[in-house]
């Protein structure tokens, strides 16, 4: 037809030509499949349901063969046949309804038109979509709809054989009836009576083990089917809703086992409850089933289904078929249920072994010494606070460090020390992890210390922070004070801000560096800090004795015979602890004595002894004279060592810096910590550049001609103990033996004369010879290598991490000792030093330690202990005060005094 028709619900064009055909709204035109598939837009649909005209035209722009009618790919599946439809006649201005959808070359272009149907067509606005969904979704449930038909109709059978055997039963006991006046029909009645409950009785019992019977069959085909068609389940229970969710959905399976994945990470007793359900569960369903397929009454069915369960050999003596089939399969469940319970109890009794192995558990502890960290100085601290908890039985020290217990405890097993009843308890923990400060009773510990670790000094102090920002950060408080250990001076007052009066600081860099200069001022004196600082000899205490209120300074110095008072803590300056104080000093009440002890239950006051008061010799301190010294290495503090010596040594000095930093960056370094170069007047600084493991740069030096050589613990290797202490070594033996070939040839002969039968160590012989002409005191950060240096004799002192150790130790004790040694280790103030017997007494004049003491008071000085001429050790707080003996001007004596 040529002409184009109208109607109600759209128009119609020819066979052969489209005469202006409507313009669809918000259409597009759909190219094939292909990656340049543009998306189209549509209308939604409209209370009055439209339907779409697709017209089909060619990229030549032919006119098409026909017109053809479907509904879009978004909608309903394409079929790949295409189905030519009959044109409406014209009689007939409606298009058909029932539209074949043909398949769309790459090369066509699909146009959507809407096409207003009439009110008819409406009626049948459902889209096919939504049946062939129905259809797909019906077929998922018609396995269950199988099952449950056939089912019922097994008990509907079932029921009705059980109905005619009643019926049967009730027959013949009326035909009995009629037969009662003959005896035997009589008997046989009774007989069919007791027959007839019998029958009840069965038809009770055997209904009821139908239904346990097809419920046992039931729950095993269950999970087979719920395992095949879970993930259907969520499509089933939303079939009502005829819109598909655009969102993507998870599978059913992937979420049920997500959530038992949870349960059993989230509680602990998940695996034992759902071990405690499966038991019950095969107990109940193999009692249903026993009872189902035996003759046994319910009770004695899951009697007999917890036997099997239990021990696996009881279904040996079961009868028939079916019963040893329920029971095998009983047996074989609890063989299973067994066998897991076997492993959670196996993995809970490893995983407990394990945790006290790795040092997971509490502990349960008060009055403990607890330690954060790990370092090369825990064996000199632990050996420290053992001896130091001696007097009192010995206590507990707690390590917390991040390594595996069994390594620190091997560690610790190889110092080889006797702890004399402590006990080193050690846990594997982070202390910047509150749960691991609680697990090692941080709230309940005395003291507690923190280690510098073994990287460089910012990383160290860096972390340092950290612990006490966590130690301040327990919610309990904490009951003792803490300890810690920094690298860098610079960084102590950011430390105690944030730690706050509990905290108490020992800069091992700076307690090292100041030793270090004192030893090599005056030799002998490194040998004393060892005696002090440790627990081995004497040491500091601080206690109140009320016996002493009212005396004056120099009354209470005579009345302790067994310790040394050195100072008085005073109560009325709120705990100022005063060194060497004057004698008039009279003692109030709560004031404290500092005494030099050799511990502290072994002193107490006494009465005062009878002295004899002399006069001192008048001898004046001779001047000092310039002093030359050569510092080797390079430290992070070195510009407060050079600010220490300013404050030391008289005027012209000098000193030497030998490293391997470019003399143009010292400068900058220098100024940069601090250090006023152009205000130095007592020292000149002299530079010079060279490494000091190779010999020719150490030969351009004059090493004959300097005062002291201190042998610093390069900053470059400060990360590694072994390399830095070896570096020192060779710098030691270097020096020692370019300064014994430098001596005089005298020197050199009476050497060789005096050790001629020990021609195989004529090397050292001359190095020890070299020692007496200059002090080198040698910077040694590792005990062992400090054990080498000092038997070979060829370095005068050597100190090392040991006295940091010893330092950390006295002030976890007391903290009040840390401002004693503060004072002692200051540039001014009190310090210790050693002064010649001359000072005190005449050549060979026979006095006791007490008069020495009063007379060391002339010259407001306090003497706590003495070296003889031929010996090597101090004596500090000799036991035997009052008991006079001859002194010679060879003999020295300790004493502590103001350099001010």
């Amino acid at each position: 037809m040529s002409e184009m028709r109208r109607s109600s619900g759209g128009i119609i064009s020819g066979p052969n030509k489209i005469d202006s055909p409507p313009v669809p709204k918000r259409s597009k035109t759909i190219a094939g499949d292909g990656p340049n598939r543009r998306p189209t837009t549509t209308q939604p649909f409209s209370a009055a349901r439209t339907d779409l005209r697709v017209v089909t035209t060619h990229h030549n722009d032919d006119p098409p063969s026909n017109r053809d009618w479907f509904y879009p790919s978004f909608m309903v599946p394409q079929t790949t046949k295409r189905v030519a439809h009959k044109l409406p006649s014209s009689s007939d201005s409606r298009p058909p309804h029932r539209i074949s959808a043909p398949s769309c070359k790459k090369s066509e272009k699909v146009k959507l038109v809407p096409n207003r149907s009439s009110s008819t067509e409406s009626t049948q606005s459902k889209p096919w979509c939504s049946r062939i969904t129905w259809i797909r979704k019906l077929k998922f449930l018609l396995p269950f709809a199988i099952i449950v038909i056939f089912g019922v109709y097994s008990v509907h059978l079932h029921g009705r054989v059980e109905q005619l055997k009643a019926e049967n039963a009730s027959l013949r006991r009326n035909c009995s009836n009629r037969d009662s006046h003959s005896y035997e029909s009589t008997k046989d009645n009774m007989q069919s009576e007791e027959n007839d409950e019998i029958g009840i009785l069965d038809y009770g019992n055997a209904e009821d083990r139908s239904v346990a019977l097809y419920s046992v069959l039931i729950t095993l085909v269950m999970p087979f089917l719920l395992c095949k068609y879970l993930d259907y389940l969520p499509h089933i229970m939303n079939f009502s809703k005829r819109t598909k969710k655009n969102k993507e959905e998870v599978p059913l399976k992937k979420r049920i086992a997500y959530t038992v994945d949870v349960c059993f990470s989230v509680y602990p007793y998940a695996k034992l409850l759902a071990l405690l359900f499966a038991t019950m569960f095969l107990i109940g369903f193999g009692g249903l089933a026993l009872y189902a397929v035996n003759t046994n009454s319910f009770a004695e069915a899951l009697w007999l289904s917890w036997t099997f369960v239990a021990d696996s050999g009881n279904h040996a003596d079961t009868e028939g078929i079916g019963p040893r089939i329920v029971s095998v399969s009983i047996s074989s469940g609890g063989m299973l249920i067994f066998a897991m319970m076997l492993g959670l109890v196996s993995d809970a009794i490893s995983e407990k072994v394990d945790s006290l192995r790795k040092g997971k558990s509490e502990v349960i502890e008060r009055n403990h010494i607890l330690i954060l960290g790990w370092s090369d100085k825990l064996g000199s601290l632990l050996k420290q606070l053992a001896i130091a908890n001696k007097s009192i039985g010995g206590g507990v020290v707690v390590v917390l460090a991040e390594r595996d217990k069994e390594e620190m405890e091997m560690d610790i097993s190889k110092l080889e020390f006797d702890f004399m009843g402590t006990s080193v308890i050690c846990r594997s923990g982070s202390p910047l992890i509150l749960a691991d400060l609680k697990k090692v009773s941080v709230s309940k510990a005395r003291a507690i210390i923190v280690l510098a670790s073994n990287e460089n000094a910012d990383q160290s102090d860096a972390r340092a922070l950290r612990v006490v920002l966590s130690l301040t950060g327990v919610k309990e408080g904490l009951r003792g004070h803490v300890v810690v250990e920094l690298s860098d001076l610079d960084n102590e007052p950011l430390v105690k801000l944030v730690g706050g009066e509990l905290i108490e600081t020992v800069v091992a860099h700076d307690v090292i560096g100041r030793l270090m200069i004192q030893c090599a001022l005056q030799p002998g004196l490194a040998q004393i800090w060892e005696d002090i600082l440790g627990f081995e000899n004497a040491e500091f205490y601080i206690k109140r004795w009320p016996q002493l209120d009212g005396l004056r300074f120099e009354d209470v110095l005579l009345s302790f015979p067994e310790a040394v008072p050195c100072g008085v803590k005073v109560a009325s300056e709120g705990g100022k602890i005063i060194l060497n104080p004057d004698d008039n000093y009279v003692l109030g009440e709560g004031d404290e004595i500092l005494v030099i002890a050799e511990d502290d239950d072994t002193y107490s006051p006494g009465s005062i002894p009878e002295v004899r008061r002399g006069s001192c010799p008048k001898i004046f301190d001779p001047p000092k004279y310039p002093e030359k010294i050569l510092f080797c290495g390079w430290r992070r503090d070195i510009d407060d060592m050079i600010m220490v010596l300013e404050a030391f040594l008289p005027p012209e000095s000098e000193l030497w810096m030998f490293n391997e930093v470019p003399e143009k960056d010292r400068e900058r370094k220098l100024t940069d910590g601090g250090l006023d170069i152009a205000g130095l007047v007592n020292l000149k600084l002299v530079h010079r550049e060279g490494n000091a493991v190779i010999k020719r740069h150490l030969e351009n030096l004059p090493l004959e001609t300097f005062d002291s050589i201190l042998i610093l613990a390069d900053e470059s290797l400060e990360d590694s103990v072994v390399q830095s202490d070896s570096r020192s070594l060779a710098t030691l033996l270097l020096i020692r033996d370019i300064q014994s070939k430098r001596l005089p040839s005298k020197d050199t002969k009476s050497t060789s004369w005096r050790f001629a039968g020990f021609s195989h160590s004529s090397w050292i012989r001359e190095m020890q010879q070299a020692s007496h002409k200059s002090i080198i005191i040698s910077e040694i950060l590792d005990s062992r290598t400090r054990n080498l240096v000092s038997v070979s004799r060829i370095s005068d002192y050597v100190l090392s991490n040991e006295l940091v150790s010893m330092a950390l130790a006295m002030v976890a004790e007391d903290k009040q000792i840390n401002r004693v040694l503060e004072e002692l280790f200051a540039e001014q103030g009190n310090e210790m030093c050693i002064k010649p017997a001359e000072f005190y007494l005449f050549d060979q004049e026979e006095l006791c330690f007490y008069e020495i003491m009063i007379r060391a008071r002339q010259r407001c000085e306090i003497v706590i202990g003495y070296r003889l001429a031929n010996t090597e050790c101090a004596i500090i707080n000799p036991s035997e005060k009052s008991k006079p003996r001859k002194w010679s001007h060879d003999d020295v004596f300790v004493v502590i005094a103001s350099e001010d």
